[in-house]
């Protein structure tokens, strides 16, 4: 029990004893876990893209497969800039009674990271589509994977928020 300290609602609501700087400090491990697993993907998705350009078929790619290539890269680059931006910021705040706000700047740039990886992972699997198949294979497969990760992603978590109420669990 930590006695010299106000009573934390959120402690009411989740059951947990722990001061503000504990709970900053458990939520940051957690931001970087997520942290941690988002980058290896983004990672290899990005290896992935920057090793087709060296391949002999991509001289074969019309003009709209290579914008659609570039916007990828780049989009894989902002993905991996948006991911790591909290890294950054806990670096330049290191040490200045900042944990909460870095937890709150990570957890922005984790759903920013979020919503530009999953149409970096639609997009990679459409262009594949696209230069494997034909455009209407990769419309359909684009469609197709934007609904599992609205479903999964948005729809499912929403619906699970809604049946837990108004309880905060930071």
């Amino acid at each position: 029990m930590h006695a010299a300290r106000d009573t934390d609602q959120h402690d009411l609501q989740d059951g947990r004893d722990e001061t503000p700087e504990e709970r900053a400090d458990r939520n940051w491990n957690e931001v970087l876990q997520e942290l941690r697993v988002m980058q290896t993907g983004t990672q290899i998705l990005t290896g992935f893209l920057l090793a087709l350009a060296f391949q002999p078929a991509f001289a074969d790619l019309d003009a709209d497969q290579r914008v659609f290539y570039l916007a990828l890269i780049v989009l894989s680059a902002l993905t991996s800039i948006v991911a790591l931006a909290p890294v950054a910021v806990h670096r330049f705040l290191f040490q200045r009674r900042a944990k909460a706000k870095v937890v709150a700047y990570g957890h922005a740039a984790l759903v920013t990271a979020f919503v530009t990886v999953s149409i970096l992972l639609v997009g990679v699997v459409g262009f594949v589509f696209d230069v494997v198949v034909d455009r209407p294979a990769a419309i359909v497969a684009i469609l197709a994977l934007t609904a599992v990760v609205l479903a999964l992603w948005v729809v499912g978590p929403a619906m699970i928020r809604a049946k837990l109420g108004n309880g905060v669990d930071q």
